[in-house]
C-alpha cells in the first residue's frame, strides 16, 4: 500500500512540474507575439540569445573537458607514485 502512495506522489510531482513547464512555455510563447518588437527585430533577438546560449555551452564544455584532463593527469601520477612507493616498499623488504 505504501508504493501505490509514493508511486502516486512521484506522478503528482512529475504532473505538477510538466504543467509548470508548459505554463512557462506558453506564457513565453504570448509574451513574444506582444512584444513591441517587430518580427525581424524578435527573430534578431532570439538569434542572438540562441548563439549566446550556444556559446556558453561551449565554453562549460571546453572548460569541462580541460578540467577533466587536469584531474586525469593528476590520478595518473599519484598512481605513478604510489607504484613507486610500492616497489620502494617491497625492495626494503626484500633487503
Amino acid at each position: 500500500m505504501s508504493r501505490e502512495v509514493e508511486q502516486t506522489g512521484d506522478e503528482g510531482a512529475t504532473n505538477i512540474l510538466a504543467w509548470f513547464i508548459t505554463g512557462a512555455v506558453i506564457g513565453a510563447t504570448v509574451a513574444l507575439l506582444y512584444a513591441p518588437k517587430s518580427g525581424r527585430e524578435t527573430r534578431q533577438f532570439l538569434a542572438d540569445k540562441a548563439q549566446q546560449s550556444k556559446d556558453a555551452v561551449t565554453d562549460t564544455s571546453n572548460t569541462i573537458v580541460e578540467s577533466s584532463r587536469d584531474i586525469f593527469e593528476r590520478g595518473r601520477q599519484l598512481v605513478e607514485d604510489a607504484a613507486d612507493l610500492f616497489d620502494r616498499g617491497r625492495k626494503l623488504v626484500k633487503g
